[in-house]
């Protein structure tokens, strides 16, 4: 079957990794993982936190900047109009809005609360990334057609390379996955892996070993 997007331009080249990465990981939080909330429970989800463990580790390694977010409000006025109704619960200080434990316990350095959809609206993610001299952002995280997909879309917009580890994000749905990673991958970024990219950590590691606060 022929590809029309393909046949059009989209996808002819990939970008790479550039000179040194960051990792962003969106809302792996106890109420987008855990069964007991509304959202929480997608096999997918579950999944994508225990691939993202080792990849936090590895950034952490080699003294990347490891950013996590939560989505979460002061008050449910603060929320904008979401379609999602047990989003107005995700209240600053609930347990939904804590992060998932082994994502907390591989320690990110900065934890950020997001009130929309991308990590960079109205958040310092970007002027972290940007003070760190980071021109790739591996993003990880959930959900791949909500939030995963504007994070992508907005670290894009502001000029870095996106590099998207499919086995590291996660959806309710595998049909909204696979298509919104091949979308994103016409356009914005690379879809690779978890293990691509931890390789691309370690050589950045090894090329920057003196400069690496570990020595």
């Amino acid at each position: 079957m022929p590809d029309i997007y393909a046949e059009r331009g989209y996808g002819s080249r990939p970008l790479g990794f550039g000179a040194k990465p960051g990792l962003v990981v969106v809302d792996f939080q106890r109420g987008f993982v855990e069964p007991d909330f509304p959202m929480g429970g997608a096999p997918m989800v579950e999944a994508a936190v225990r691939n993202t463990v080792p990849l936090i580790a590895a950034a952490k390694r080699a003294g990347l900047p490891v950013i996590a977010c939560v989505n979460g409000y002061d008050a449910p006025r603060a929320a904008p109009h979401w379609k999602v109704a047990p989003v107005l619960d995700l209240l600053r200080g609930t347990p939904a809005v804590e992060l998932d434990p082994r994502i907390a316990a591989a320690g990110p350095d900065v934890v950020l609360m997001k009130s929309a959809p991308s990590i960079f609206f109205g958040t310092s993610a970007a002027a972290i990334l940007t003070r760190e001299r980071v021109d790739t952002v591996i993003v990880a995280g959930c959900i791949t057609s909500g939030c995963v997909r504007a994070s992508v879309i907005d670290a894009f917009s502001l000029g870095f390379r996106v590099m998207v580890p499919q086995d590291c994000v996660g959806d309710h749905d595998r049909a909204a996955h696979d298509q919104n990673l091949r979308d994103v991958e016409r356009r914005y970024a690379d879809v690779v892996d978890g293990a691509a990219c931890i390789a691309a950590i370690e050589r950045w590691r090894g090329a920057n070993r003196e400069a690496n606060w570990e020595g």
